[in-house]
């Protein structure tokens, strides 16, 4: 079976051809099946006109494209929508595509499902099911932007790898993807433009700074402690928060980057004015801002969301120190907000 074309790099794509052919292919080829893929983004093979036809068919019939294919989406009433897609293997996983005036946020998966079993994250539910290769986490942006009418010529777009799974288990994958989604002559996104979100995967932390095209790194914090995070994150029983913050202090910020830390804020649990406190002594001298999130309610998460009043108090406390955000949320009507990706298929489903 030969791999498909959404997630191969040039070099793929010459190998591809020369096994489809027979024959080396002249190397203006594979530059133009890679502009067709990532740059015009063509929803099928038989599209790529400056193939010979032959070939193209070929491909086509064989299914080498190698895009989702959309099983639900369902549109909120603040125009955010979440795309349930479906995988080679009948797998499903989730895209929320979150529009604001010209500005388009992609919120993308890089598992299906999620290993790490944070207790506030409807996601945890469901446990990890495979890692998604590079082409299925490329695909996603390549389905929703194409659905939607976007291009990075002629829109802001911005890519968070904030969905189902934890990008750093399953950083090969994540590294080739974001190589693809930066190249100006594939997606063209800029790396200002590409956020992963981590759970705090403390050794590959240290890979990721290490690749030359990466995104920005945004870290889910969500305590103040060790103790109350290894109750609400477990895998900080095995990557301790100390280390956590050594491994962010080592961060390599470009010029115009800082890191951001995305807290859950859970009711009596983790949003006291002494979290705050905490908080502010954990992130100094680091250049960062953090991102408040009020939780987000699904089924079986045994949490509950804060009053407002605390929301805004826990703010004011960490903003004297630090740039802080509170993070509206988008899609609460459809499960499509932060912590909520659970393949949700019980709403009422929007034509296609």
């Amino acid at each position: 079976m030969h791999p498909p074309l959404i997630g191969s790099d040039l070099h793929d794509i010459t190998a591809l051809l020369s096994t489809l052919t027979g024959q080396d292919p002249p190397a203006f080829r594979a530059r133009q099946v890679y502009d067709a893929v990532y740059r015009q983004r063509v929803q099928s093979a038989s599209l790529i006109t400056t193939l010979p036809k032959p070939l193209r068919e070929r491909m086509e019939s064989e299914g080498l494209l190698g895009l989702p294919k959309p099983a639900h989406v369902y549109e909120s009433s603040d125009g955010t929508k979440r795309y349930l897609l479906e995988l080679n293997d009948a797998k499903t996983v989730e895209t929320v595509l979150m529009p604001e005036g010209q500005r388009y946020t992609f919120c993308i998966s890089s598992q299906v499902g999620c290993p790490v079993n944070c207790q506030f994250c409807l996601t945890a539910l469901l446990g990890l099911e495979r890692n998604l290769t590079a082409g299925e986490i490329v695909g996603q942006i390549l389905y929703v932007a194409a659905a939607n009418g976007l291009s990075a010529d002629v829109s802001k777009l911005n890519v968070v790898m904030m969905g189902q799974g934890e990008p750093l288990l399953n950083l090969p994958n994540v590294v080739k993807a974001v190589r693809l989604l930066a190249d100006p002559d594939g997606v063209g996104l800029s790396e200002r433009r590409l956020t992963l979100s981590t759970s705090g995967i403390t050794p590959r932390i240290y890979d990721l700074a290490a690749e030359p095209v990466r995104p920005k790194l945004a870290i889910s914090l969500n305590a103040s402690s060790e103790e109350q995070r290894q109750q609400l994150m477990p895998i900080t029983r095995k990557y301790h928060l100390k280390d956590l913050i050594e491994a962010c202090r080592a961060w390599p910020l470009r010029s115009w980057e800082h890191l951001t830390f995305e807290y859950v804020l859970l009711k009596d649990v983790n949003d006291t004015d002494a979290d705050a406190r905490r908080v502010v002594k954990l992130l100094a001298n680091l250049h960062c801002k953090v991102n408040l999130i009020a939780l987000n309610p699904g089924p079986g998460i045994q949490f509950s969301t804060p009053d407002p009043a605390r929301v805004a108090s826990f703010q004011a406390i960490v903003k004297r120190s630090l740039p802080c955000f509170i993070r509206k949320p988008r899609g609460l009507d459809i499960y499509a907000a932060c912590g909520q990706l659970k393949r949700m298929s019980t709403l009422t489903e929007i034509a296609i």
